[in-house]
């Protein structure tokens, strides 16, 4: 754990708002590499605390410079039908302030290589892929970007990428293109050595996932992915009778609340962290229960068989659920 102090808080446009973290020394901070996240302890409207994780920003093109920083820069997205975390980062926090961060992780690896990145950003996901562009300049290894948002004035970020990457950047404004990003013609320009790396709302993420495997790709080699959304209440969503089977407990799980926080909320412990189906830590064994699985994580062969489940994501079908917890 690291207190940190608050040394700028910048709104970039009316949805992004950006912060730099540093020690109360100006020492150095544990270093990192591209795709990193750092979890930061936020206070949400019922006084209760939580955790959000936000990506590492690094825009220097220089071999080293996120080994020993002196500070952590991150970007938040305001999200006014979420729980309260965002809102907490800008409407609360102050430059002056102090916060709890957990030291750097990296869920979202660049792989080394010859052959070309490409970075598919939408939205507030643009802040990993930002470090991953800096990153494979400073290699010198081959990198383009696609980067889409609902309008250049929501797109943070922009100057610094094309000063970055100049031509080999991208930019999609759905305002200006009439429509979303071609999904399908970004796929069939990329030649068959190039991995993707993509990160930005479920929407995106699951549309070239399907646009993928419709063309036969290999997806668990060629795309690399990181989620910004967190669970949202579908369709057919109902409450859940949960029988946890070694405590003996039964608990009711609303159809707007997922597993994992149910379990939570009720006293338990359960091992988790990305809360959005992709880390695969949360997968718990079932024993009885029709799955609803939404995950990233399981293979095909593995949603199959039934017998276990990311419980920070995926539901029951059914209304009984019986984990062997």
């Amino acid at each position: 754990m690291l207190t940190l102090r608050v040394t700028e808080a910048q709104s970039l446009n009316p949805l992004v708002r950006q912060f730099r973290l540093a020690r109360q020394d100006g020492g150095a901070l544990p270093g990192f590499s591209a795709g990193a996240h750092i979890q930061v302890q936020v206070t949400l409207p019922d006084g209760s605390r939580d955790w959000r994780h936000y990506s590492l920003i690094n825009p220097v093109a220089q071999s080293g410079v996120t080994d020993a920083p002196t500070e952590y820069r991150i970007a938040v997205r305001r999200e006014d039908e979420g729980r309260g975390g965002s809102r907490f980062m800008h409407e609360v926090l102050q430059a002056g302030q102090e916060l709890v961060v957990q030291a750097p992780k990296n869920d979202f690896p660049l792989h080394d290589g010859g052959d070309c990145a490409v970075l598919v950003a939408g939205g507030i996901g643009i802040t990993p892929m930002l470090s991953m562009a800096a990153q494979r300049c400073a290699q010198g290894a081959p990198v383009r970007m696609h980067y889409a948002g609902r309008s250049r004035s929501l797109m943070a970020f922009l100057p610094e990428l094309g000063e970055l990457l100049g031509e080999r950047l991208d930019v999609h404004a759905d305002d200006e293109a009439g429509r979303p990003l071609d999904i399908g013609a970004l796929l069939d320009r990329c030649a068959a050595d190039e991995r993707l790396y993509v990160c930005g709302p479920k929407v995106m993420l699951d549309a070239v996932l399907a646009a993928a495997q419709s063309r036969g790709w290999n997806t668990h080699e060629r795309i690399h992915f990181e989620l910004f959304t967190t669970p949202e209440v579908e369709e057919g969503d109902q409450p859940i009778e949960l029988v946890l089977a070694q405590s003996g407990k039964t608990l009711t799980v609303p159809a707007d609340q997922t597993i994992l926080d149910c379990l939570i909320d009720n006293g338990c412990d359960p091992m988790f962290d990305c809360k959005r189906g992709e880390c695969g830590v949360c997968a718990t064994p079932v024993i009885e229960g029709d799955i609803d699985h939404r995950d990233y994580v399981l293979t095909a062969r593995e949603k199959a068989e039934g017998n276990v489940m990311q419980i920070c994501i995926s539901r029951c079908k059914g209304k009984r659920l019986v984990l062997d917890i």
